[in-house]
């Protein structure tokens, strides 16, 4: 019988490697998803031979359990499950805060310092406040909404969920000219442990669509769920103001609480923090890349 001190280190990837640059992962694209697999070189489990399983001699008492080996793979389904599209593949709260240096941008410093925060203080054994990134387009906001994702998923072990909101409204309607009534997807969204909703606000606002937008929040809400989210308008309750003519300058702008309703709003202020994301666009800074 082997003694649990006697196994071997389990595998690791190389700390070099050029594909996965250490932390094991490779990417490929599945259709407008990325998905992960273990990089080619994680060498052979010598604790396990393969098997994902040990039997050991912990102190007297003889058990089997899964190998260590098995966490990056674990770790891999996780951000598989967690739909991150390829164009955000790759985007970290590292990369985020290189991308800030590489345009001289320290602006944006005050939001990747909140949200970096928000992910250290993250306990996946307690109830996590949400949190709410808000500013203009191009701001990174995404970005940094998948890197918080990626995180969750690679670093802490937590199921979580990206999901663009114009997306999701089409899936919806694709499943519904399919014969599908889209509850399965609609309970995903509500009981996954953490759900990341991208472009809150965006669409038409149509009564379908508030009605989607309702459920969702309202679920995770009484189910004290953490949930995350981006949104292009400021984080007010409803003002009444209606949406304005792009070739005009001026006028009031609709805050949040106009495009989701008063109780949508009203559950959304409970559920987390805003933070600001500010500086310069992202997207009109030459050389730019996809992602970045």
């Amino acid at each position: 019988m082997i003694e649990l001190s006697q196994l071997p280190p389990p595998a690791a990837p190389a700390a070099d490697c050029p594909t996965c640059q250490g932390d094991g992962l490779r990417l490929e694209r599945r259709g407008e998803l990325a998905h992960a697999l273990v990089c080619t070189c994680v060498p052979p489990c010598l604790r396990c031979r393969g098997t994902g399983r040990v039997v050991v001699d912990d102190e007297g008492s003889v058990r089997v359990g899964r190998c260590a080996c098995q966490r990056l793979p674990d770790r891999l389904a996780l951000f598989n499950r967690a739909a991150i599209p390829n164009r955000y593949a790759r985007a970290t709260l590292t990369s985020f805060a290189g991308g800030m240096s590489r345009f001289d941008d320290m602006s944006k410093m005050p939001a990747l310092q909140a949200t970096s925060k928000w992910l250290q203080d993250f306990d996946p054994r307690s109830e996590n406040p949400g949190l709410f990134l808000y500013g203009d387009v191009g701001r990174g906001k995404t970005h940094l909404l998948v890197g918080l994702v990626r995180a969750l998923a690679l670093e802490k072990g937590v199921a979580a969920r990206f999901v663009e909101f114009s997306r999701l409204l089409g899936m919806l309607k694709e499943g519904f000219t399919a014969g599908d009534s889209g509850t399965d997807l609609m309970s995903e969204l509500a009981e996954v442990p953490v759900l990341a909703i991208d472009e809150l606000g965006k669409g038409r606002m149509t009564d379908w669509e508030l009605t989607v937008i309702d459920e969702i929040i309202s679920r995770r809400y009484n189910g004290m769920r953490c949930t995350l989210a981006t949104t292009n308008y400021e984080p007010a309750g409803p003002t009444g103001a209606q949406v304005g003519n792009p070739a005009m300058m001026s006028g009031p702008k609709q805050t949040l609480g106009d495009r989701v309703g008063e109780r949508v709003w009203s559950r959304v202020r409970e559920m987390g923090i805003f933070v600001s994301v500010q500086g310069k666009d992202f997207r009109d800074l030459p050389g730019r890349r996809p992602g970045a």
